[in-house]
């Protein structure tokens, strides 16, 4: 068993020590901010005593002759990303995070995912990082793919340990750090609706606001009108909801979609894919205001259902910021990224979604909202000067440089970003402020994240052709003439 004695985070924070595998298959969740099922996650370390830095996150290829390129793509981007915030890492650390399907033969999965975790090794090592260790956890046992000891790593693995039972868990729970659950639990809160008849009837309601709506937002004389519409209505569901307390989470989302009627959803749904009416929207991001905006916006994701599965762009966008803004950075990483997941090129959801896994403060885009004057009929749009790089599907480093507010003007050939990196891979890192961590290797600070890079797949665009291209319109430019969908 590899050990890992000390480590140590920045004089001023917490600092725990982790020693082993166990306790480091353990911290993960709590250096994530949620169980990250189905996820690679490598983890950068700097110094003698191995400090955490940057996190990369990405859903595990489905296919294994993806594998290879997908190492090599997440082994520069993490490198890469930690030269240019805290210096070359002296280390990764490498979770391969899969459960088996029939939930007793995590050894099966160990065995398959093991060229991966080589491959990933190997793409380290060629750049000249050593892989200190590198996890399989499975079926609540972890095995590890670097220690050749069967009396200390059998192979039938060691069990994890028991949930609150470690020095990890101790000092989370007191310093209040609550890990969310898994990322598929997550993402279900925010996932359109499955039950047939819930989603056909919503279905309806969208196509049928759908020919009367458009035409209005594609109408400059119009257009306004309908935003104050969308305002006014979605101003009105967050009141609803505010007067109603949250149920736990287990069944508050069945409680707040009780609140909201098909034709309420189909029309703020549709009125948000005009980017001045959202920009509005995200002034609703503070205190008991914006967390009961926050309910509405995943509500209205539900609701984006069958072929309205892209217009989820606005609301998931919407959802992210505020969570991003109330302090939330697990579950506004994963908005965002599904959000992206929606619609890869949303560029506002880019925007937040870069900013919030380069640690910038959010401060500056509230300011930015708080004190709009509204000459370009929406808020300033938060942007960072900071470098493309790596895989475009989740890659990140833990902070970035100060966030730059500016108008941004429409560009008519805007580059469309694609992933590089599996269609098929779930992307979605998320992570929070965690104790500093020390392990043989690992100190925590802020944990990154990185970009979502699923490839949209084309899903068929609701009504008849005409009103399909005309919503297109509507969604691509905020305006008749612009071109740059934000």
């Amino acid at each position: 068993m590899n050990k890992h004695h000390e480590s140590t985070g920045p004089a001023d924070s917490q600092q725990i020590t982790l020693r082993g595998p166990a306790e480091l298959a353990d911290a993960l969740p709590y250096l994530m901010g949620f169980h990250p099922d189905d996820s690679v996650v490598m983890v950068a370390l700097h110094g003698g005593r191995g400090r955490f830095g940057g996190r990369l996150r990405l859903g595990i290829p489905r296919a294994p002759g993806e594998w290879g390129p997908v190492a090599d793509q997440l082994a520069e981007s993490l490198i890469s990303g930690s030269e240019r915030r805290e210096g070359r890492p002296d280390g990764i650390v490498i979770f391969l995070c899969q459960d088996s399907p029939d939930g007793e033969s995590g050894r099966l999965t160990m065995e398959r995912l093991r060229p991966f975790a080589q491959s990933l090794r190997t793409a380290c090592g060629v750049l000249d990082v050593p892989v200190l260790e590198a996890l399989c956890i499975s079926d609540g046992r972890y095995w590890s793919y670097c220690c050749p000891d069967g009396r200390c790593c059998p192979d039938q693995g060691n069990p994890l340990a028991m949930p609150g039972t470690t020095v990890m868990a101790a000092a989370a729970a007191y310093a209040g750090i609550q890990v969310r659950g898994t990322l598929r639990d997550m993402e279900a809160r925010l996932a359109p609706w499955q039950t047939p008849d819930a989603a056909s009837e919503q279905q309806q309601a969208l196509d049928r606001a759908l020919p009367s709506l458009v035409p209005r937002i594609l109408d400059e004389r119009a257009k306004a009108e309908v935003a104050k519409e969308t305002l006014a209505l979605a101003r009105t569901l967050i009141g609803r909801l505010g007067r109603t307390r949250p149920a736990p989470e287990a069944v508050s989302d069945f409680g707040d979609d009780q609140l909201i009627s098909d034709d309420e959803a189909a029309a703020v749904i549709l009125g948000l894919q005009d980017r001045e009416t959202r920009d509005k929207a995200a002034v609703w991001m503070e205190g008991p205001e914006g967390l009961s905006a926050l309910r509405l916006w995943r509500t209205l994701a539900r609701r984006c259902v069958g072929p309205y599965g892209e217009h989820a762009a606005a609301p998931l966008t919407l959802a992210g910021w505020v969570s991003w803004s109330t302090g939330d950075e697990p579950g506004a990483r994963v908005a965002l990224a599904m959000a992206l997941r929606a619609d890869p090129e949303y560029t506002f959801a880019q925007l937040l979604h870069r900013a919030c896994n380069e640690g910038l403060d959010p401060e500056m885009l509230r300011r930015c909202l708080r004190g709009d004057d509204g000459d370009d009929g929406g808020p300033e749009e938060a942007t960072t000067d900071t470098e493309e790089g790596g895989p475009s599907a989740e890659a990140g480093t833990i902070r970035g440089p100060a966030l730059h507010v500016r108008r941004v003007r429409p560009s008519a050939n805007r580059e469309r970003r694609r992933g590089s990196v599996s269609g098929e891979s779930r992307t979605a890192d998320a992570g929070g402020k965690t104790p500093t961590p020390t392990t043989g290797r690992p100190a925590a600070t802020r944990p990154a994240a990185t970009r979502s890079g699923t490839a949209r797949t084309a899903a068929a665009r609701p009504g008849t052709p005409t009103a399909g291209r005309r919503m297109r319109d509507v969604r691509r430019y905020g305006r008749r003439g612009t071109g740059t969908r934000r």
